[in-house]
C-alpha cells in the first residue's frame, strides 16, 4: 500500500494545518481586524476599559511590519486572550441580542481573538528570533 503524497495532482503542495496556523500568527492582518471590530464595538457608547486593546493590536501590527514577527505574535495572543475573558463576561439576555448586529459584530471580534490566541501562541511558543530581533 502506498502512502498519501503531499503532492496533489495540480503539483502544489498540500499545506498542513500548522502550516496555517503558522500563517495566521505571523501575518499582521488578523490582529488589525480584531482592533477594528473591538472599535466598533465599544465606541458607541464609550466603554474605556475594552478601549484599551485596539491600540496595543494596532501596535503589534506595526511591530510585525517591522520583521518582530515573534515577538509581535504574542503580544497579539496575549491581548486577544484578555478580550476573549474580558467578552466572555457579558451574556446577551435574549435571543435576538445574539443575533442582532452588535451580537455578529462581537462573535466574529470574539472568535478573531480566539483564533489570535491559539496562533500567536504557537508562534511565540515555536518561533526563532530573526537576525534583526534584539534578545534581552
Amino acid at each position: 500500500m502506498t502512502s498519501p503524497s503531499p503532492i496533489t495532482e495540480e503539483g502544489k503542495v498540500k499545506q498542513s494545518a500548522l502550516t496555517y496556523l503558522r500563517a495566521w500568527g505571523e501575518s499582521p492582518v488578523p490582529p488589525t481586524v480584531a482592533a477594528t471590530l473591538i472599535t466598533s464595538l465599544h465606541v458607541r457608547p464609550p466603554q474605556f476599559l475594552p478601549l484599551l486593546f485596539p491600540p496595543v493590536l494596532l501596535a503589534s501590527s506595526f511591530l510585525n511590519l517591522y520583521d518582530y514577527k515573534t515577538d509581535a505574535a504574542g503580544i497579539s495572543a496575549a491581548w486577544s486572550g484578555l478580550y476573549v475573558l474580558l467578552a466572555r463576561r457579558r451574556r446577551p439576555e435574549h435571543m435576538m441580542q445574539r443575533f442582532g448586529t452588535r451580537g455578529v459584530v462581537r462573535g466574529a471580534a470574539m472568535g478573531v481573538c480566539a483564533v489570535n490566541l491559539v496562533a500567536g501562541g504557537w508562534v511565540y511558543g515555536t518561533g526563532k528570533r530573526g537576525e534583526g530581533e534584539n534578545v534581552g
